[in-house]
């Protein structure tokens, strides 16, 4: 398990994280306050990959088709 703050993570690395604690809490080899310790970092990890797709899916939302069809730009999503 990393030590980078979960608000600084790419949605790579952080899924990547999640896999890993929600591998170790399925063997349920971890001891009682680990266990504790891993959930709540794996909630932080999943608010935050959900976060990071909904802002991804507002920009690809904000995609302006041209009259032949072609994306003409993005505009940012608020807040991004």
């Amino acid at each position: 398990m990393s030590d980078t703050p979960v608000n600084e993570m790419s949605f790579e690395t952080a899924m990547a994280e999640l896999n890993e604690v929600v591998s170790k809490l399925e063997r349920g080899d971890v001891a009682l306050e680990d266990s504790i310790a891993l959930y709540e970092r794996g909630a932080k990890l999943k608010a935050h990959c959900e976060a990071k797709l909904k802002d991804a899916e507002e920009k690809v939302e904000k995609i302006t088709v041209g009259p032949d069809g072609a994306a003409t730009g993005t505009t940012k999503a608020e807040g991004v």
